[in-house]
């Protein structure tokens, strides 16, 4: 489960680059019941916050890297985001962003696996990162795709000092990875990765991709809205024993996302 202390190593913000900003801000609020609170807009940034019942759940911003895909951004709490970069350099990653202060608020910076996977760290000042998750309509799982799960365990591992367990895909579906913090036991689980073959991974053009899983609290009613809104659907609605009920959607832009309605325990 993911919580809001934000232990080192454990997501703690996430936000979207969308071409179109006001469309994205209507798809999420349509989808998720999302209220947007725009940061003003001008000619070099436009964006804002989403907020669930007046608590911050994510950012949304202008997508303006010339050639990106429209996606979600995930970011892992550090408490020392200059040393973080450095262990990415040693691990055969890329650093695309350098760190940087945000004012009082906190630092950030944004990196690519050796593969190509993009993530990020934030560095908390002021800020620890968003106010709900776990909650339908936040953000309650964190999950890779890649096409080399052993080299993204051993790069992810020596980054953030995760702890990896394994379990099997029903079905004959292949081995899933299960990520925990450092230190912490396995209930503090925050997400988890899949080895696909490239093929799979056309989103990011065969590069491993982070992205999002939302919870909701029916997961046919929240899939309807996404196509009715202009989104659509890869995979599901579809039933995971011990997991939930769950879709993977694309919003307008074909930024990914899942939607998870959790099995009643």
């Amino acid at each position: 489960m993911i919580t809001t202390d934000f232990a080192p190593g454990s997501p703690c913000w996430l936000d979207l680059g969308a071409p179109d900003v006001p469309a994205a801000a209507a798809f999420y609020g349509a989808v998720l019941g999302w209220d947007y609170e725009s940061m003003g807009e001008s000619e070099d940034m436009e964006g804002g916050m989403f907020r669930k019942d007046g608590k911050i759940v994510a950012g949304l911003g202008k997508l303006t890297e010339q050639g990106a895909r429209s996606a979600w951004m995930i970011y892992y709490s550090v408490t020392d985001a200059d040393a973080t970069t450095q262990a990415v350099e040693r691990a055969g990653g890329t650093v695309r962003l350098a760190p940087r202060d945000l004012d009082e608020w906190g630092r950030m910076a944004q990196y690519s696996d050796p593969l190509g996977g993009q993530f990020a760290v934030w560095q908390p000042g002021k800020d620890s990162g968003v106010e709900l998750v776990d909650e339908p309509g936040s953000l309650s799982w964190t999950e890779l795709y890649t096409s080399d799960a052993a080299a993204a365990k051993e790069f992810y591992g020596g980054v953030f000092g995760w702890q990896f367990s394994e379990m099997e895909l029903p079905g004959g579906g292949g081995a899933y990875t299960l990520i925990t913090p450092a230190g912490l036991p396995e209930e503090r689980m925050h997400g988890g990765l899949m080895e696909l073959p490239e093929e799979n991974l056309a989103l990011a053009n065969g590069r491993p991709y982070w992205h999002p899983v939302f919870a909701v609290a029916d997961c046919d009613a929240a899939v309807a809205k996404v196509t009715e809104n202009g989104g659509s659907v890869q995979m599901g609605p579809e039933d995971a024993e011990g997991v939930g009920r769950l879709a993977v959607c694309l919003d307008r832009s074909n930024a990914d996302f899942v939607l998870l309605a959790p099995a009643r325990s």
